[in-house]
């Protein structure tokens, strides 16, 4: 069994079976044997019990007198878990998942910006700046990655909109898998222009201006991934 750090046994045993299913490895309405898994997981029964009572509450499997233990239909599962969104992007070209992510984030941010360019504070601005002054022509995927997931979090935040907010840290499971796949193949050298079109702005409270340097950014980043896509399908 993979080592998961900081989770304990318990954790690593929800981690394994829950990626089993989001994978597709045990199908939906398959069975699962909780004697195989005691074996397979090299655990106690307790403990492969607790761990589906985690996975039952994030909607994964249920069980039955006289069918057992199964893995519930998909439409059941409680996809914004933060858990089953991470195990999902982990094969982000092959899920689907980054073209259901690009569609969220063209109706989420876009107004996002349009609403921090009225209401963003000076201390706003000053983080926004902040952040974007942290990416240099040496900066790696790691450091680039860090300060997209910031100014975007960032940005939510001046919308002082507090669902908006908790938007962003469900975008972010994802972006944070699209980002480490896209800067890793390269896209450095053209972080900053879009990031500070969006960020000029919102510091001229342009709102307009604002939501359509956020369209564009988001439009690029689209591009981006097919570039990478097509070179996959190669």
């Amino acid at each position: 069994m993979s080592v998961y750090p900081g989770r304990g046994v318990h954790g690593q045993v929800v981690e394994a079976i829950g990626r089993r299913i989001v994978t597709g490895q045990d199908a939906p309405g398959s069975t699962l044997d909780l004697d195989s898994l005691e074996v397979t997981y090299d655990v106690s029964k307790t403990v492969v019990r607790e761990a589906l009572k985690v996975l039952a509450a994030k909607g994964l499997v249920d069980a039955r007198p006289k069918r057992g233990t199964f893995v519930r239909p998909r439409s059941e599962w409680s996809l914004l878990d933060p858990d089953l969104l991470r195990w999902q992007f982990e094969d982000p070209m092959g899920s689907g998942m980054l073209d259901d992510l690009y569609e969220v984030r063209i109706i989420v941010e876009p107004a996002g910006a349009r609403l921090a360019a009225g209401r963003r504070t000076e201390e706003d601005l000053a983080r926004l700046t902040a952040t974007l002054a942290e990416v240099t022509p040496r900066s790696g995927a790691k450091e680039i990655v860090k300060a997209d997931l910031a100014f975007h979090r960032q940005l939510l935040e001046a919308s002082h909109n507090e669902l908006l907010i908790r938007m962003e840290y469900i975008i972010e499971i994802g972006l944070r898998a699209r980002d480490l796949l896209v800067h890793a193949e390269g896209h450095r050298e053209d972080f900053l222009p879009p990031h500070q079109a969006v960020l000029e702005a919102v510091r001229a409270a342009d709102a307009d201006g604002a939501e359509r340097a956020m369209r564009a950014l988001l439009e690029k980043a689209a591009k981006d991934e097919q570039e990478i896509k097509g070179r996959e399908w190669r």
